[in-house]
């Protein structure tokens, strides 16, 4: 199947799951969870979703069960919002930390910045 037409399907699914989760899904054990992308195989029988989770180790552990839990329902959602397709991928979560890694980058960049700003290079004028 044509790369293009796969990225649509992925979007297309993106675009379901990031909305069902946030609207429908009236589980409270799902904190704020935001579907970061999707990757479908050439053969549309399977679709790794990538999910950030915000929160502490143990609330995001609770919302990627719950979402595992609740893929039939999921994948029932895609399937009746994607009705011209034959085949509705089986759905695999993946907990995104790719947000999290960036953040404690940019907490230790800054880190970084404010010690400079403390403690200024010396420069030696005999050198």
């Amino acid at each position: 199947m044509a790369k293009q037409r796969l990225q649509q399907v992925a979007d297309t699914i993106q675009q379901i799951l990031g909305d069902v989760i946030q609207n429908e899904l009236k589980d409270p054990r799902v904190g704020f969870a935001t579907v970061t992308g999707v990757e479908v195989s050439g053969d549309l029988q399977r679709a790794i979703v990538r999910v950030s989770v915000m929160g502490d180790a143990a609330q995001q552990t609770e919302t990627m069960g719950t979402l595992i839990r609740a893929r039939g329902f999921l994948r029932s959602r895609v399937a009746e919002e994607m009705r011209h397709m034959r085949f509705i991928p089986e759905l695999r979560f993946i907990h995104d930390t790719s947000l999290d890694y960036s953040l404690r980058i940019s907490e230790v960049l800054h880190e970084v910045e404010e010690e400079r700003r403390q403690n200024p290079p010396k420069l030696d004028a005999d050198e």
